[in-house]
């Protein structure tokens, strides 16, 4: 399958992602991820930091549990338009983070730089916005591995580690909005409900609504990245195994 720039689909690359999804999926409740949650609820609440940042607010801090929930909060100038933006940003930064990975990864071949980006933005997020210790120590702890990571693997495995965290990413960020979605006590207390009082659109409209952007958004990143042409993780095609056989 070709796109219009003619680049083919890689079997290989779209088989290893589908095996992380299901990895991710299955072992979804293991404590081992566990602070890959952590790591894409910081996603969730830089997304909220940002869209602050951007309407002209401030953002005071941000805090992260150790039971995957997290807050930030800030000042936000008057408008509706504002307090819309900043609301969806959370629901925004998880889904445009796992996009993000896909492309930088394989569309652009960025695969070090991804987690050098990573380590930056923890590092920053950590100095100026962590509200407490176990916020700080976090941030720092995991800029810390991701460097490590980027400085010492070969490019294969960093190719590896940035599909699983796009995967994962992707998958929480799904989870997150099906919770929305399907759970009347999560909806309640979530960014949809938020949302919901200031706009007087039903929480669950909201909820579905960033739910299929945020799917439509992770699809078409998945389409471009599996069609770019790898030049670090390299698997040959099927055509190129049949021809050497």
């Amino acid at each position: 399958m070709r796109t219009a720039s003619g680049a083919q689909l890689d079997f290989g690359r779209l088989a290893l992602l589908v095996l992380m999804l299901g990895v991710g999926w299955y072992f979804w409740y293991s404590p081992v991820f566990w602070p890959l949650k952590v790591l894409v609820v910081m996603m969730h609440e830089s997304g909220h930091a940002l869209a602050t940042l951007l309407v002209g607010g401030s953002v005071d801090r941000i805090h992260l549990a150790a039971n995957e929930s997290g807050s930030c909060l800030s000042q936000l100038p008057p408008g509706f338009l504002a307090k819309v933006a900043v609301y969806s940003g959370g629901y925004l930064g998880s889904a445009v983070a796992g996009a993000g990975l896909l492309l930088a990864t394989f569309r652009f071949q960025l695969r070090r730089w991804v987690l050098g980006a990573a380590c930056v933005w923890l590092t920053l997020m950590g100095v100026f916005y962590a509200g407490d210790t176990f916020t700080i120590a976090f941030c720092l702890g995991t800029a810390l591995a991701l460097g490590l990571c980027a400085k010492f693997l070969p490019d294969g495995a960093v190719d590896v580690l940035n599909l699983f965290i796009a995967a994962f990413t992707a998958l929480y960020a799904v989870f997150d909005l099906r919770d929305d979605l399907w759970n009347s006590a999560v909806r309640s207390q979530s960014d949809a409900a938020l949302l919901a009082n200031l706009t007087w659109v039903p929480a669950l409209v909201w909820a579905a609504l960033w739910t299929l952007l945020a799917v439509g958004l992770l699809a078409v990143a998945a389409y471009w990245s599996m069609h770019a042409k790898p030049k670090g993780l390299q698997m040959p095609s099927v055509g190129a195994r049949a021809r050497r056989v």
